[in-house]
């Protein structure tokens, strides 16, 4: 891609890096750039949430019975409680704040999937990388330990090894259940979401290897380590962010559905899915309870799935052709 410009009659052909034409692209996609200014104003969030509960700006855990009516009632006002001071209302029966509990559940959703991701992309980059580049038998048995994890639906196990692996990770590392879950959730989602990044970067491999560049630093006496680091990793860039970004509201979708399931975050610790299961019991006399949680969670999901549809399309080098 490059620039033309007119200058004393004479053309001038301005060229463009990678990283110049896919911004270009994005800067034209106002959906991408909406999408992408939401998803970085749900990760600032949640990364001030702890600031916020220490300077006691907001209180995920502490109620005020004041504000229901007495302990056990509902919230007093419309839409739930909601005022200047509690912009979602307040919890039926507690007091205690929805915003500061969503807030605080936007942190411990986005660092299970960040988390999670790291480790897919970690795995599955290792083992595609290996595997695309060594051919021949390597390739078959990785191609077959990724066919392997795949055929286990991760949500199921997710379900059933959480009592155990929980309880040991607990033991282990002598502290409460929240941070045993949190690692339980990383690693299994972690350890399920390798397949299909191994899938991906091995694709990339196999088309890059038989490139010139490629050719040319094997004649000049690369060794396997520069090729890898050095040669292929730089090209496969693109592919690893934007799977990233398609994976990311996959796991945050997960560890949502695990804590309404009771297997996941467990309380006082907030979390979407342990907030969604206690409103779905005041749905009708306290609709704003699910409401604004729910709503919460969509725009989250929604704006990391669009944002990698549109990273997709920028990265993509036939897009202006087509």
């Amino acid at each position: 891609m490059a620039d033309t410009t007119a200058v004393d009659g004479a053309v001038s052909i301005t060229g463009r890096t990678p990283w110049q034409i896919t911004r270009a692209r994005l800067a034209k996609d106002r959906g991408t750039m909406v999408a992408m200014g939401a998803a970085i104003f749900f990760v600032l969030l949640a990364v001030a949430a702890p600031a916020l509960t220490a300077l006691k700006l907001i209180d995920p855990y502490n109620g005020n019975d004041k504000l229901v009516g007495g302990l056990g009632s509902l919230p007093i006002g419309a839409f739930g409680g909601v005022s200047p001071q509690h912009w979602m209302g307040v919890e039926p029966g507690t007091g205690r704040d929805i915003f500061a509990r969503v807030v605080a559940g936007l942190t411990v959703s986005l660092v299970v999937a960040v988390c999670a991701v790291m480790v897919s992309v970690v795995l599955g980059t290792v083992i595609g990388l290996v595997a695309g580049t060594a051919g021949g038998r390597v390739d078959w048995w990785l191609s077959r330990l990724t066919d392997f994890v795949l055929s286990f639906p991760q949500t199921l196990m997710l379900i059933a090894l959480s009592t155990i692996v929980i309880d040991i990770l607990q033991a282990a590392m002598g502290t409460d259940r929240t941070p045993a879950s949190m690692i339980f959730m990383i690693l299994v989602m972690g350890f399920f979401g390798w397949p299909i990044f191994a899938r991906v970067i091995r694709g990339q491999v196999l088309s890059l290897k038989e490139r010139e560049f490629i050719e040319a630093a094997r004649s000049l006496g690369a060794n396997r380590r520069r090729i890898y680091f050095k040669e292929l990793l730089p090209h496969l860039w693109a592919p690893i962010l934007v799977y990233t970004t398609l994976v990311m509201p996959q796991n945050i979708a997960t560890e949502a559905a695990l804590g309404f399931l009771g297997v996941g975050i467990q309380a006082p610790t907030p979390s979407f899915g342990s907030i969604l299961n206690d409103s779905v019991h005041y749905a009708n006399s306290d609709p704003a309870y699910f409401i604004f949680p729910g709503v919460t969670l969509f725009l989250v999901v929604l704006s990391f799935n669009l944002l990698g549809d549109g990273l997709r399309d920028a990265l993509d080098p036939k897009a202006d052709r087509q």
